[in-house]
């Protein structure tokens, strides 16, 4: 488990050019929104600069096409985002500071443009459509990441593949229990009932947890100072007597009462969304979490609390 304390902000953003070469921002004041999910759909985040030149806003509209966000602690720093940008916009807060607004995908282009046109024969697996889909994908900027376990599904017959290459990786985790998602330009396929192998992250007042946890019909939510060893489907640990009641949203009696999520005794959660908040030369610098349990004792298929 990683119990590490927050201490000293740190911060770096790069933007680049096709061929890598680019410029690192982290002197000026930067405040950024990442918003990172399970879901299929790319991650996006929204990123404010302060203060640039003109010559330097106007390089960044004009050739630059990838952001990479890293933040923390000088004792826990990581990246948070990678993804191509989408929008650059300028504009004034006041009389004396101007931003450049730098709206980024994770993954979009690989996302929205890649397309396939293949053919597998009979008896081939769910795993080789997953792998024709992704091989689609890596020309426009994606790569292999985390794949889990698949169960050996054959195809009984030949299949045919042409269309988006996203509809097919739909396909196959369907098929096959699972759930996939770009995260920081790789894909993850993790089944719906397990983790994905990252240490275990301990949230506790020592160590960045922010308030009071709360239990709600999507999961347990939570906030700490911003961690970016916290990742989309890895495991946190948070004491059970830390976390607060439901408040339950239907109290009629003529109406069933909401049911929230279960706490687990161990306190294991997996997590679903992670959110990401900073300024840094401001007050902001938080993750926001939503998770479900996660019970290692559990037999296979049952150790994620997916009702």
């Amino acid at each position: 488990m990683l119990d590490q304390q927050q201490y000293i902000r740190n911060a770096s953003l790069i933007v680049a050019d096709a061929k890598g070469n680019g410029l690192d921002l982290a002197s000026l004041r930067i405040v950024f929104k990442v918003k990172k999910s399970s879901a299929q759909t790319p991650n996006a985040a929204i990123i404010r600069v302060y203060n640039l030149s003109n010559n330097t806003a106007k390089q960044i509209r004009e050739e630059f096409q990838s952001v990479t966000l890293q933040a923390g602690y000088q004792s826990n720093f990581g990246l948070i985002f990678k993804g191509n940008i989408k929008q650059v916009r300028f504009g004034r807060e006041n009389s004396t500071d101007t931003y450049v607004d730098i709206a980024a995908g994770d993954g979009d282009q690989s996302y929205n443009f890649s397309t396939i046109s293949t053919t597998l024969s009979a008896g081939s697996h769910q795993t080789d459509q997953i792998n024709a889909a992704i091989n689609t994908m890596e020309p426009n900027g994606v790569t292999t990441g985390f794949i889990d376990d698949i169960d050996s599904i054959i195809l009984p017959r030949g299949k045919v593949m042409y269309g988006m290459s996203r509809d097919y990786l739909r396909q196959s985790t369907e098929s096959t229990d699972t759930t996939w998602s770009i995260q920081n330009e790789q894909i993850q396929i993790v089944k719906r009932t397990s983790v994905a192998p990252d240490p275990v992250v301990v949230l506790t007042s020592k160590t960045g947890l922010v308030g009071v946890p709360e239990l709600t019909n999507d999961g347990v939510s939570a906030r700490c100072l911003l961690n970016p060893l916290i990742r989309i489907g890895g495991i946190i640990n948070i004491n059970q007597k830390d976390i607060a009641d439901a408040k339950l949203s239907n109290v009629s009696n003529n109406l069933q009462v909401n049911s929230a999520p279960q706490t687990t005794a161990d306190g294991l959660y997996r997590v679903l969304v992670a959110e990401f908040v900073g300024d840094t030369f401001g007050n902001d610098w938080y993750t926001d979490i939503t998770c479900i349990s996660y019970d290692n004792s559990a037999p296979d298929g049952e150790k994620v609390s997916i009702s």
